[in-house]
Order: C-alpha cells, then structure tokens, then sequence
C-alpha cells in the first residue's frame, strides 16, 4: 500500500484545504507535505496492526488521518478519512475545573 494509492482523497482534502480552511501556520504546499508524511504513517501504523485492531492513525495539530479495516472489502483496502482539527489560536483557555469540597 502506498500514499498515491489514496491520491483521490488527498486530492478532496486539498480541495477542502485551500476553500475552506484558514490556517496560519502552513501554506498550501506545506499542507501537502504534511498530508503524504501522515499519509506514510498512517500506512505504517495500519500494516503493523496489532490482531483484531482495525485502524491505523496519525495526526499533527491540524490533521488527522485514519485508515479503517473495511468490512468484507474484496480488494482489502481500507477506508480513508482525512479530517481537518480546527482551533484557533485566538481561543481563551478555559479555567481549572475548581475542586468540589
């Protein structure tokens, strides 16, 4: 298995990418290189699976990748979801939960 063997959804979140997301830390091409290095860990983590697991994940601050076994899938590919972790810098932190007496 290998990254271009999802280049359908890289291309989609690409897509999504430069339309709808607002990021500061990474330009257009960066998020590229991101996608296909999480990609290649994604592979990694799901081929080297422990038995009866069924996803291989990775992620950064802005994206997560997640490879999922497919139920009764004939060519054994594995779904692929690439999903975007909004935040923004410019969030206020919310206070320590105060201890209950």
């Amino acid at each position: 298995m290998k990254v271009d063997d999802f280049s359908k959804e890289i291309r989609d979140a690409v897509k999504a990418y430069e339309l709808y997301v607002v990021c500061i830390a990474k330009t257009p091409d960066e998020f590229m290189e991101s996608v296909r290095s999480l990609m290649t860990k994604a592979i990694k983590v799901y081929e080297n699976r422990a038995p009866g697991l069924k996803h291989g994940i990775a992620l950064d601050s802005h994206l997560t990748i997640i490879l999922s076994e497919p139920p009764d899938a004939p060519d054994g590919r594995p779904f692929c979801g690439i999903y975007f972790n909004l935040h923004s810098p410019y969030r206020k932190k919310s206070a320590p939960a105060k201890p209950k007496a």
